[in-house]
């Protein structure tokens, strides 16, 4: 849970810089480009819209984020659907996996024919579900705890399961082995910043969007998990069997049928698929938008800026659904080795990712700053500031260094090479990345971009400013606690 407080930490900073950005430069690419924009020419990307004769240096820069981030989300595809046929085994264990697998892909192609607008339509009805199931987990696991379950004879919990058989286990390694799982479980909110250039209104709707993160970080990870660590013991052996895609083992299934309440572990098993499902269609929106946005910065194939009539980047979704073919792997004998392999890479991804954001907005001020500008011309500006992104730095490298720890001297096992690479791939692939396009662009533009010559303007929406658009929100009453409450989540 700390772990996951400590990574919820490091994305609320995170999403409170990018919104400031996103409500700045609303562009195509979001935030790999801001952070590209402001920073070294290999790391980050341009997001200056200029002719082939005109590309300055900076337009090199954001090839190794982007496309670390986009092949991340090419790759969780297979994952969250092999995870999600897994669920569908608990149910009916006498069908091969592979026929869910089709099921669901299918599904994902229907989604992405109604473009943009399914995908929003998509997410917020699953985003009703899961906030319902939640909300009615916690309910739940308050009243075990208490015990006034009739069919639990453990009575009383309390806080037992914390002194026997424990609250940390495998001590400082199990808790620096948790960054990658919670980094993955949080990965796919900084796609407000993706969506940011179609949405029709980011003044509004983006700010909206950056606050939620707060309540959702404390309702759905960190109160959930306190609750999840009081009603269940760490050392259940179905928990323990838990490995690459394996949500068989769901700690809240597992909660949840430890206090023997029939028929409400398949309720929530499903909610877990529908959960599963949401990360999926997520995985469709992130790469295929990073992809048009890279392709049309000339950093990746041309055929990829094809955006038909309805806005959808048609071959960029095809290359997104061909990956996740990549299920089928499940089927293999190794098949769980491969995923451990693609978890590394996503999850620890993200920290990159999240650490680049919050660095991209530091760097951003100083050259706001540097330039005459002041903060009050800023349409929308980051509740925590600088300092909030410092903060968010800070945690992401100390996130990456214990995940280095721990992947370097692993829990129960001598230091491994294999396991090292198994678990810190995504260095690999973001040394890779930077180095090759270096190369390949033969340094140019640099390795900083001073404040003072940093691009602040290209790019940037004007807003006119409405009296009565930004008169004083309405008044906290009883009356609209319920509508403020929905709009915290949803």
């Amino acid at each position: 849970m700390i772990g996951f407080i400590l990574t919820g930490a490091l994305l609320l900073f995170t999403v409170q810089a990018l919104g400031e950005l996103a409500v700045l430069y609303p562009v195509n690419g979001a935030f790999f480009t801001y952070t590209c924009r402001f920073l070294d020419e290999s790391w980050y990307a341009s997001g200056i819209d200029l002719t082939e004769d005109d590309l300055p240096d900076d337009i090199y820069r954001g090839f190794a984020m982007g496309w670390d981030y986009a092949l991340t989300w090419l790759t969780v595809l297979p994952f969250e659907i092999t995870a999600a046929g897994i669920t569908i085994s608990y149910w009916r264990d006498d069908i091969n996996i592979g026929v869910w697998i089709v099921v669901f892909l299918s599904i994902l192609v229907v989604v992405q024919v109604f473009g943009v607008k399914g995908y929003g339509e998509v997410e917020f009805v699953l985003g009703v579900m899961k906030i319902v199931a939640i909300v009615g987990f916690i309910i739940f696991g308050i009243v075990v705890n208490c015990g006034g379950v009739p069919s639990d004879d453990r009575g009383y919990i309390g806080s037992e399961y914390w002194r026997d058989p424990g609250a940390f286990r495998n001590g400082f390694k199990g808790w620096t082995s948790v960054f990658v799982t919670a980094a993955f479980s949080f990965g796919g909110t900084e796609l407000v910043g993706l969506a940011a250039a179609e949405a029709a209104d980011p003044r509004k709707s983006l700010p909206t969007a950056t606050k939620q993160v707060f309540w959702r970080i404390a309702t759905f990870y960190v109160i959930s998990l306190f609750i999840v660590g009081l009603i269940l013991p760490s050392d259940n052996p179905d928990l323990l069997g838990a490995s690459g895609a394996n949500t068989k083992a769901s700690p809240f299934v597992l909660a949840i049928q430890e206090a023997g309440v029939k028929g409400l572990p398949s309720v929530f098993n499903a909610v877990i698929t529908l959960s599963v499902l949401s990360v999926a269609n997520s995985c469709t929106y992130g790469s295929t938008r990073t992809m048009q946005a890279l392709a049309e910065r000339k950093m990746g194939p041309k055929f990829l800026t094809y955006i038909d009539k309805k806005g959808r980047p048609v071959w960029c979704i095809v290359v997104q659904l061909l990956f996740g073919l990549l299920a089928f792997i499940g089927e293999a004998e190794k098949g769980s080795e491969v995923f451990t392999w693609l978890l590394s890479l996503s999850g620890l991804s993200f920290l990159f990712v999240w650490g680049s954001i919050c660095l991209s907005h530091i760097r951003f001020r100083a050259g706001w700053k540097a330039q005459g500008h002041t903060l009050d011309e800023l349409p929308y500006k980051a509740s925590f500031g600088v300092v909030g992104s410092w903060c968010g730095f800070f945690l992401a490298v100390i996130a990456l260094l214990a995940t280095f720890y721990v992947s370097l001297f692993p829990i129960g096992s001598p230091a491994d090479a294999e396991n090292f690479f198994a678990n810190y791939l995504a260095l690999v692939v973001v040394i890779l990345l930077y180095l090759g396009w270096k190369l390949w662009s033969r340094g140019k533009g640099g390795l900083y971009v001073p404040a003072s010559k940093m691009d602040v303007l290209s790019g940037m929406r004007t807003f006119d400013l409405d009296p009565l658009e930004d008169a004083a929100p309405r008044k906290k009453s009883l009356a609209n606690l319920p509508t403020r409450a929905v709009r915290a989540y949803v």
